[in-house]
């Protein structure tokens, strides 16, 4: 027997008096103690310890989003950190082409510029050429007409016909006056 069974049966001593005085059943006591235990380890197996293995799953998944969480925060900085330096240095590209851009703009310019003056000289010296060419052909046709109104004044004052010989040394006459 177990060691309760016996106390329980003994009715001499202390601990049978004091069941006694608060009217304890001890075969009562004992089936409902053997009772709550079954009762305990039942829950604790079908009860219990899914519940416990169920939170225990969720703690290790908030524990995983939390940690994937603050993974996803890191890579989301690091992300801005390289979308920044990536503003930063086209920035700094579209700056220096835009530079580079207006070097360019700037030395065609100065070709450009320098063909236009350079155009313009040889224009201005070809209408100069031009201008004397057509000064000394004009010359020419002046002196030959001024001889030929000479030569026509000389006939008319003289009142006689001018030999070739006259009429060539009048011209020469005239056109060695012209020239100085």
């Amino acid at each position: 027997m177990s060691p309760l069974l016996i106390l329980a049966a003994a009715d001499a001593g202390p601990i049978g008096q004091i069941a006694k005085t608060f009217g304890a059943n001890v075969p009562a006591l004992i089936a409902n103690t053997i009772s709550f235990v079954l009762v305990a380890l039942v829950l604790k197996k079908w009860a219990i310890g899914p519940i416990q293995a169920t939170l225990e799953d969720r703690r290790r998944t908030i524990a995983l989003g939390l940690s994937n969480a603050a993974q996803a925060k890191s890579e989301l900085a690091g992300a801005q950190q390289k979308s920044q330096e990536l503003l930063v240095a086209t920035g700094l590209q579209t700056t220096r082409i835009i530079e580079e851009a207006r070097v360019a703009a700037a030395k065609l310019t100065e070709v450009e510029i320098q063909r236009a003056v350079t155009a313009a000289a040889d224009i201005i010296a070809k209408a100069k050429q031009a201008n004397e060419e057509e000064l000394n052909r004009m010359r020419l046709e002046l002196r030959k007409e001024v001889g030929r109104l000479v030569v026509a004044a000389s006939i008319q004052v003289t009142g006689k016909m001018l030999t070739a010989e006259d009429r060539q040394r009048l011209a020469q006459e005239t056109q060695q006056q012209f020239s100085a």
